[in-house]
């Protein structure tokens, strides 16, 4: 048995998360679920969704709590400098992620650590809220791949629609009445078998990245009864389009991807 030292989290703090963040996640949002089955009953795991809001973390982890696991939450790192609430996400287990540094790196092999002793891991691959103009997911970050290939747990797939109804991206003020639905759902472990033992270059982890996030694409068409785009929107490529006119300029912007 691992010594109070080499615990990630606080059980007592955890305990209380289950006792209380469940009536109150479910006190500001009605959810819609559906895949649950998907989950594995056990073991490490990692969950791979779309990102639109601030209120996606708690429909998340309703539902990743619902579907038989704790769910530990990469976060950006400022947050876990803020008062109360940075002390309170680390006893509960959940993990910063750095940018720009040199250890920025770190996030993944606590990760790992993490997933070996069964944790359900939670990534939002894009790395920010979606900044398309139809909100659909972007081009991901590669680290969610480079962690999934190196230990070989199951990648599910988790798509979320209405949180940003909510409580759009950008807003400190939720939109709490009447009490908006949510909808998300898991899909089948996504298939990484074309990558086994193939060597982890730039071009593997972007190819098995866009696999992932075609599962969570898909899964976000059927949610929103849509045609996702051929072409996922590149931030980076839009990065310098700003102003009144960002949401046509980036639509511009995909275009141009598209050549």
């Amino acid at each position: 048995m691992r010594n109070r030292a080499e615990r990630d989290y606080s059980p007592g703090w955890r305990l209380l998360t289950k006792i209380i963040l469940p009536p109150l996640i479910r006190s500001l949002m009605k959810l819609d679920t559906g895949g649950k089955e998907n989950f594995p009953r056990s073991g490490g795991m990692i969950v791979a969704g779309n990102h639109l809001s601030y209120a996606d973390w708690p429909a998340m982890a309703l539902f990743t709590y619902w579907a038989g696991h704790y769910p530990v939450f990469t976060i950006k790192s400022p947050v876990f400098d803020v008062k109360i609430i940075g002390p309170l996400l680390r006893k509960f287990g959940q993990l910063p992620v750095y940018r720009g540094r040199a250890d920025a790196a770190l996030v993944l092999n606590e990760a790992e650590k993490r997933i070996s002793r069964g944790a359900c891991v939670i990534f939002y691959p894009e790395g920010t809220a979606s900044r398309d103009p139809q909100q659909w997911p972007m081009v991901a970050r590669t680290g969610v791949a480079r962690l999934a290939l190196t230990t070989g747990v199951p990648v599910i797939p988790v798509a979320c629609w209405g949180a940003q109804v909510l409580l759009p991206y950008g807003d400190k003020k939720p939109k709490l009445f009447p009490r908006k639905t949510v909808k998300i759902v898991a899909g089948p472990p996504v298939d990484l078998s074309a990558f086994k033992d193939k060597p982890l270059t730039a071009a593997t982890l972007r190819e098995a990245t866009n696999v992932i996030m075609a599962d969570v694409t898909r899964l976000l068409a059927g949610l929103r009864g849509e045609e996702p785009p051929a072409v996922p929107y590149d931030p980076r490529a839009g990065r310098a389009v700003t102003g009144p006119d960002g949401g046509a300029a980036a639509e511009a912007a995909r275009k141009a991807q598209q050549g």
